[in-house]
């Protein structure tokens, strides 16, 4: 049964169809961010919502997104705890005064809104990425251009790969659909391959951020190995026979 607070919290989605504990916490000041939190939480084991990363998506709302926007806000709203660890890891390891890269992703996102709003100069190929990231007043952003998928909210295509042989790239955090020792890192759309593969090569540094949930799972096309990456950024400890291989690469995990 739920309370007065988490009836007030479904009247309120009922009005907007999402809400922000930053929101929730300005109508609720006398109430923790955690007891909020753990208010969402409820509301999801009723079926009412969908958390996402701050917040929660009336399971409405969902229900009335048709074709592939739905399988972009349905992916975004899987996993967040998992995408949410992945994220505050990477930020550690973000620094000024480098050339970064960003691919697309919901994982990838909950890193641009876990950035504070510094100096750094990000290169992305994500739609929503990029107009997340032009929030922050001091963060230089640009993006790739190309292609919009409406499934992933990715640029790609010969304009974007024509981006990147004019822009150096010090750091490139990545994402992928699938991973397996056999195959690698893997996606199902051609040109986002092509444009991720000449990231890789280009980046001096790569760094994947890939939840559990994606293991031994193969999409049409690979673009990168353990052995083009330097560090792999994981929710929980990966599977014996990943680590093995991810060491003899000479991978970091994380």
């Amino acid at each position: 049964m739920l309370n007065d607070r988490q009836e007030r919290i479904l009247q309120m989605l009922e009005q907007k169809s999402e809400v922000q504990l930053s929101g929730l916490k300005e109508v609720f000041p006398n109430v923790s961010v955690m007891t909020l939190r753990r208010d969402l939480i409820s509301l999801e084991n009723e079926g009412h919502v969908v958390r996402t990363y701050g917040g929660a998506v009336s399971t409405k709302k969902l229900a009335s997104i048709n074709g592939e926007e739905d399988a972009y806000t349905s992916r975004a709203a899987e996993n967040v705890e998992a995408k949410i660890t992945i994220a505050a890891k990477a930020a550690g390891f973000i620094e000024k005064g480098r050339s970064i890269y960003l691919d697309a992703g919901s994982t990838i996102m909950c890193l641009a809104k876990d950035m504070p709003d510094d100096n750094y100069s990000i290169l992305t190929s994500g739609a929503n990425i990029a107009l997340e990231l032009i929030k922050k007043t001091r963060t230089s952003v640009v993006a790739t251009g190309g292609l919009l998928n409406r499934n992933t909210l990715s640029m790609s295509g010969p304009n974007a790969l024509s981006l990147l042989d004019t822009i150096n790239i010090d750091l490139a955090f990545m994402a992928a659909s699938g991973f397996s020792i056999d195959n690698g890192f893997t996606v199902s759309n051609m040109y986002e391959c092509e444009l991720k593969r000449k990231v890789v090569t280009r980046a001096k540094k790569t760094i994947m951020l890939l939840d559990s949930s994606k293991l031994n799972k193969d999409l049409p096309f690979t673009y990168a190995g353990l052995e083009d990456i330097d560090m792999w950024i994981c929710e929980k400890k990966l599977p014996s026979d990943i680590i093995s291989k991810a060491k003899s690469c000479g991978v970091k995990l994380m």
